[in-house]
């Protein structure tokens, strides 16, 4: 979402019109998909979700699935965060209990990315869920 969706509070309305855009080309294909929530105003800013917003969008997406999909879809579908994930910010957003790992970007170039890595692994996620993106790395 952008940030005046934000601060307008339409977030679950922008994300629930993005979903309900993906389910019909998704289908029964759901053991294959990994949703990343990553809002705009949190793309390269250094800007992040507090964990708590990040985990009220996760949680959204989690039942959004179990209503429209099924219990099992949101069970297995791993809903990652993206936005800005840094070794500083990294513990409490992967504490929250519907974030499964992050889409890291320009951090995976930096040697604090092993930190990030030793967090999911620290906190235990069933399977740490890593996405990078190379994009730092091509003009």
């Amino acid at each position: 979402e952008k940030l005046e969706d934000r601060e307008e509070n339409r977030t679950f309305e922008v994300i629930e019109k993005q979903m309900n855009t993906c389910l019909a080309k998704i289908g029964e294909n759901w053991d294959k998909i990994v949703i990343a929530y990553e809002p705009i105003w949190a793309i390269g800013t250094g800007k992040v979700a507090t964990p708590e917003q990040a985990q009220e969008v996760h949680e959204m997406l989690r039942k959004w699935i179990e209503e429209k999909v099924s219990p099992e879809a949101a069970a297995k579908t791993r809903i990652i965060y993206g936005g800005s994930v840094s070794e500083k910010n990294c513990i409490p957003l992967i504490e929250q209990d519907d974030i499964d790992g992050f889409l890291v970007g320009g951090a995976s170039l930096k040697p604090g990315f092993r930190d990030i890595v030793e967090a999911c692994i620290k906190v235990q996620k069933q399977i740490p869920a890593f996405f990078l993106v190379f994009t730092s790395l091509f003009p």
